[in-house]
């Protein structure tokens, strides 16, 4: 294929376009390298141990700072880490620990919040541990923290509000994090 116009940024190059033969465009299989890789998905069964039909949100219980933190919102809608008061003095985070923050950040109900500054705390699920910046607020919330895109992509998972999960690879296979209806309500 060749598109019109100049194709190169030297001008005395001259392209040429050919039809290729059929073996080449066929590929050929590999026999003895190809592996079977487990595929990460969401089904039908992966909503079983929950009340179908819902509309609460992801909420979980996770190890965040070596501790089993309640009400954290799964929130892939969010671009950033939210470390609500309760959370931030129950981890014994000290305002020494906090680096400075300056980005204005808006709230649920579109207002302005108050910041306290950024902390990074490791944040674990079975054998995975990765490092999260939060931004420490000062705002009321349901919540004691908020984990956002960024976390899962660094975690490379995916989650579901309608199945109440978050997946992610382990190895050779995918773990899970179950959300929490109760917690949600």
């Amino acid at each position: 294929m060749a598109a019109p116009g100049r194709t190169s940024i030297y001008q005395s190059e001259v392209m040429s376009v050919s039809n290729l033969h059929r073996e080449i465009l066929t590929p050929k299989a590999k026999r003895g390298r190809m592996q079977a890789r487990p595929t990460l998905s969401l089904l039908d069964e992966d909503k079983a141990g929950t009340h179908q039909p819902h509309d609460d949100a992801l909420v979980v219980t996770i190890q965040i700072g070596g501790y089993d933190v309640k009400r954290v919102l799964v929130d892939q809608g969010s671009g950033a880490e939210i470390m609500y008061p309760n959370l931030y003095k129950g981890l014994g985070v000290k305002p020494e620990d906090l680096d400075s923050y300056n980005s204005p950040l808006v709230g649920f109900d579109r207002k302005m919040v108050v910041l306290k500054g950024m902390v990074k705390l490791p944040i674990q699920m079975g054998s995975r541990v990765v490092e999260v910046n939060f931004i420490v607020v000062e705002a009321y919330s349901p919540y004691t923290a908020i984990l956002a895109r960024p976390w899962l992509h660094a975690m490379k998972a995916a989650s579901s509000t309608l199945h109440l999960k978050v997946k992610y690879p382990s190895g050779e296979q995918f773990e899970e994090l179950v959300g929490s209806q109760a917690m949600a309500r």
